[in-house]
């Protein structure tokens, strides 16, 4: 028996009766009706893959304009049915021209079984092809601007980094929800592409969504996507990125950022595996691998009942916490390099190379943004340095180099306190919980402190 669903609608109970004895041994699900007007609530509950319509619906009338009335009304809401008409022997000129306005195929009545079931198995792989082309044409422009921003693999020797490529290995094939912490700037969209192309999904796409950029009036219709009419600006169905991303991976980034509200929403979507489009009842099956990556400390917050527990016990099944630049500083030469050459070959200035006392000071620098702040800070270098050789620490790190912070003399409290807690990141290379603790703070005070700094 095949999956499919198809629709017959006909005001001859008999056929309707006969068709359905028929056809519900080959599949699915079987609708009859004799009631057109019907139809448009009937599409709205149920996605049919086969519709069957007569042409003609009132005693004494063959001329075939309620056919062509509501094949019409058919294709506005879903442009992508597949329609069959059923048609008398003298109407076959009338469902000729019904095909050219939309149809698929037409069946002449009384039909054969045999030919019956060949026309909707042509229909059906019809059908088929028509929602492959969809979706392959709904991917294309994320596709698109997967491969025109191509990151290129780690750069790093560190043990630090070490670490990190080796839980990569180690969860990228299972297939299992990824969270993965760390500051701004560390990299940790690299680590989720890198999950992806060692993952059994490497071939399919990967769908990259920054929850931080899109607000709480659109959450729905982005993530689960919308049919047409759902609200003013709805113009035709839209799938969203659940949807898009299905038999791929999907990367939430700063998941920290979400309501409890849409935390709610979006935990009933990991745990059906399905959505429902904004304005549609009709439930859609999703398939695809979550990796989220977030700044904040959601433990924390789960404490603090700003983020719900049950959802992060879905999301964290593997934790990858991704180090910040100064606690690989040994790797910050390998990373200058790396992108001294890509800005010089960018902006045609080949040859640049960066002096060792440029370097030295660049490991002797704090780096509060990480990788991303190391890489501006070589391309705006490559653009200023009038040579081919970079000198000047100075046009690298914001026009000022920064004395070690010990040799600082603050003004104030508040600077002592800033100072304070900057060196003690140092001392613990970056830890929070292990600085907290030197402190004798509760990890909580202690970020609230570094917000505050601005650190």
């Amino acid at each position: 028996m095949l999956s499919a669903k198809v629709l017959i609608i006909d005001d001859d109970r008999d056929i309707l009766e006969t068709a359905r004895m028929f056809l519900k041994q080959e599949f699915a699900l079987i609708h009859i009706e004799d009631t057109p007007e019907k139809i448009p609530a009937l599409l709205k509950a149920t996605e049919y893959d086969v519709i069957l319509l007569d042409m003609n619906f009132k005693k004494g009338v063959n001329d075939g304009e309620e056919g062509f009335y509501w094949l019409n009304q058919i294709l506005k809401i879903d442009s992508n049915a597949v329609v069959i008409l059923i048609t008398a022997y003298g109407e076959v000129d009338i469902a000729v021209k019904a095909i050219k306005n939309g149809a698929t195929d037409f069946v002449l009545k009384p039909w054969k079984n045999q030919k019956l079931m060949a026309t909707i198995l042509a229909a059906l792989q019809l059908r088929k092809s028509k929602k492959e082309v969809e979706k392959l044409k709904e991917t294309q422009e994320k596709l698109s601007d997967d491969l025109n921003n191509r990151y290129t693999d780690f750069i790093g020797e560190s043990p630090a980094i070490a670490r990190v490529h080796e839980l990569i290995d180690r969860v990228a094939t299972a297939d299992a929800d990824v969270l993965i912490l760390g500051e701004n700037g560390t990299g940790k969209e690299l680590v989720a592409r890198a999950i992806h192309h060692k993952s059994l999904r490497k071939n399919n796409v990967f769908i990259n969504v920054d929850l931080g950029a899109i607000s709480e009036t659109l959450f729905e219709s982005e993530l689960f996507g919308h049919v047409k009419g759902a609200f003013t600006d709805a113009k035709q169905d839209k799938a969203g990125r659940f949807e898009l991303a299905s038999g791929g991976t999907l990367f939430l980034d700063e998941i920290g950022n979400l309501s409890l509200p849409l935390q709610s929403k979006l935990l009933t979507v990991l745990q059906h595996r399905s959505v429902q489009r904004v304005g549609s009842a009709k439930p859609i099956p999703v398939d695809f691998r979550l990796v989220c990556a977030t700044n904040m400390p959601l433990h924390e917050m789960v404490f603090e009942k700003k983020f719900r527990q049950d959802l992060l016990y879905r999301i964290n099944t593997v934790e990858i916490r991704v180090p910040s630049l100064r606690e690989r500083i040994e790797d910050i030469p390998l990373l200058a390099e790396h992108f001294l050459s890509r800005y010089s070959q960018k902006y045609k200035r080949p040859g640049m190379k960066l002096d060792k006392a440029v370097i030295t000071k660049l490991k002797k620098y704090h780096w509060p943004g990480n990788i991303r702040e190391l890489q501006h800070a070589i391309e705006r270098a490559v653009i200023l340095n009038e040579g081919k050789i970079i000198e000047s620490a100075e046009l690298l790190i914001s026009g000022v180099i920064h004395t070690p912070r010990k040799e600082v003399q603050p003004q104030t409290l508040d600077e002592m306190e800033k100072q304070f807690i900057v060196q003690s990141l140092q001392d613990n290379q970056g830890n929070v919980s292990n600085t907290a603790r030197a402190l004798g703070l509760t990890r909580t005070a202690l970020y609230r402190r570094m917000k505050r700094h601005g650190i």
